[in-house]
């Protein structure tokens, strides 16, 4: 963060001093980062005093200042040097996707100052020449701003959030981590409800906005497709007519986003006749690792992505984009872009461990268009790259290990049942389900159905099964995965796949090494 001391903080945040001289608040600095976790406080530090399930931040703040926090921002006094703002019940709703508990409204009030101090910080760094970069999309967001941070390293100096840091809470903490030597600010954009994006842009307004896709992601929060489409046409309605939107026009509720902007706008799209930015034809390798000639005006590359899966090809077209609006070479971001890995944890990390088995773990985030793609993948590379289908035999043994799609509403179990059935037809040759409820079991019967139908080569009663929880699904796997298999570990956060997927990757460095971004089939 850019250099404060604590007075100018509580002039910005409304706030009052606790325990404190405004003689000495005058002389405090904050120049260390701002926190949410006391253990990550250093010296220099403002700490985010909130609320949880289990545990008061407030009851932190004194271990938070004896780390080395110059000050706390709290809804309360805590008995070190503080901000105090009051608890606000009047925000409870909107903090409530954000904090596990808040029912005072002390979460929100805090969460409320974050905002206003990260809006005041990233004015003045704006003002000094930051380009600030958003990102939206029903899926792909994490994967494009890491593929986005990569293609701007070289120009620059980046900050972009760890993971998805992309709501009312990671939002202003990332912007908070920019400095005056920033050139460029990456941020993820996501939305629960109608009109958040937009306020996350009051907070940050973009210079470049970027919308990826409208899907399904959401449905039971937003209740259709348009009503998603509207909420992320807030971020190109936010960026200034002096800036720049990229949309993928291949989605053509994301093309239509044109119309609602006052600034520039910049097209991908994997065909040239609707693109200003696009590709040729794609081929994917054993990996399933894209290749394709990437056009822009009257110039072409060859780009071989560092990333996994046909659906990278959209996303690392929009980061192009991001990097010739910023001034880089076709031949700058062809290079970035090859060089560019997975970089946040659990989207579409790929290892063969040392037997041969090959984990795809893409444990974080899913959504029926993130589910489709990931099964693609897992048959393409089943296959050696050659292809995928039912009337073919697959070369290596394939298990998709599924958890249930979050936040689906009514579409939940036609959802879940299209993804059973889509394994089948991809011919997977076996699916795990992972969890009890409706929607999980739509998807287990929606395989055992597609299978009983068709030539599932490992019977419709062998070839799915529908396990408890993870610690079965482990146990599965481990007594049942051969050398060379290739396996597949996907579903919303909420499922808790994640420690799967490490387990597995982990069990494989007995006598050798899990390489996480593997290039070995």
């Amino acid at each position: 963060m850019i250099d404060l001391t604590v007075a100018q903080i509580a002039d910005i945040v409304g706030g009052r001093l606790a325990d404190i001289s405004p003689e000495d608040a005058e002389q405090r600095r904050v120049t260390g980062t701002v926190e949410f976790d006391s253990r990550a406080v250093g010296p220099g530090g403002l700490f985010l005093a909130l609320p949880g399930a289990h545990v008061d931040g407030h009851d932190y703040a004194a271990s938070a200042a004896a780390a080395g926090a110059v000050a706390v921002l709290a809804a309360r006094p805590v008995g070190v040097p503080a901000i105090v703002v009051a608890p606000d019940q009047s925000r409870v709703d909107t903090a409530a996707g954000v904090l596990e508990h808040d029912a005072d409204g002390s979460g929100a009030a805090v969460l409320a100052a974050l905002a206003k101090l990260a809006k005041a910080v990233a004015a003045e760094l704006v003002a000094g020449g930051l380009t600030i970069i958003g990102i939206t999309g029903s899926s792909g967001k994490t994967s494009t701003k890491d593929l986005v941070a990569a293609v701007l390293e070289p120009l620059g100096e980046v900050v972009a959030p760890p993971g998805s840091f992309n709501n009312e809470l990671g939002h202003p903490w990332t912007v908070l981590r920019a400095t005056r030597n920033t050139d460029y600010l990456v941020l993820e954009m996501s939305a629960r409800h109608p009109g958040n994006i937009a306020a996350l842009a009051e907070i940050a307004t973009p210079t470049i906005g970027v919308v990826l896709n409208v899907g399904t992601a959401h449905l039971g929060e937003f209740g259709s497709r348009e009503a998603i489409a509207r909420t992320k046409s807030e971020l190109p309605q936010s960026v200034p007519r002096s800036g720049v939107v990229i949309l993928n026009v291949d989605d053509a509720a994301v093309a239509a986003m044109a119309e609602v902007t006052a600034a520039r706008v910049v097209r991908v799209s994997r065909a040239r006749t609707t693109g200003d930015v696009w590709t040729g034809p794609v081929s994917l390798d054993a990996l399933a690792r894209p290749q394709f000639t990437m056009y822009s005006g009257d110039a072409a590359v060859q780009v071989r992505l560092g990333v996994y899966g046909d659906h990278q090809v959209s996303n690392a077209l929009c980061a192009a984009a991001v990097g010739l609006e910023c001034g880089a070479s076709l031949e700058q971001v062809a290079t970035a872009l090859g060089a560019a890995g997975p970089v946040s944890a659990h989207r579409m990390q790929v290892t063969t461990r040392a037997d041969g088995v090959t984990v795809i773990d893409d444990a974080y985030n899913a959504n029926p268009d993130s589910m489709r793609a990931g099964l693609q993948a897992l048959a393409w590379i089943a296959h050696g790259g050659s292809g995928s289908g039912s009337d073919r035999p697959a070369k290596r043994r394939s298990w998709a290990v599924l958890g249930e799609m979050a936040e689906l509403g009514a579409d939940a179990i036609a959802e879940h049942d299209r993804v059973g059935r889509l394994a089948v037809r991809l011919d997977v040759s076996r699916l795990v389900v992972v969890g009890t409820g409706r929607s999980v079991s739509a998807m287990h019967h929606g395989a055992v159905l597609e299978g009983a139908c068709g030539s599932w080569g490992a019977g419709a009663d062998r070839g799915a099964v529908n396990v408890a929880d993870a610690d079965a699904a482990l146990a599965l796997l481990r007594a049942e995965v051969q050398p060379g298999d290739v396996v597949l570990i996907k579903a919303s956060n909420s499922a808790g796949l994640g420690a799967l997927a490490d387990a597995l990757v982990s069990d494989g460095a007995v006598g050798g090494v899990g390489n996480r971004g593997s290039a070995h089939p």
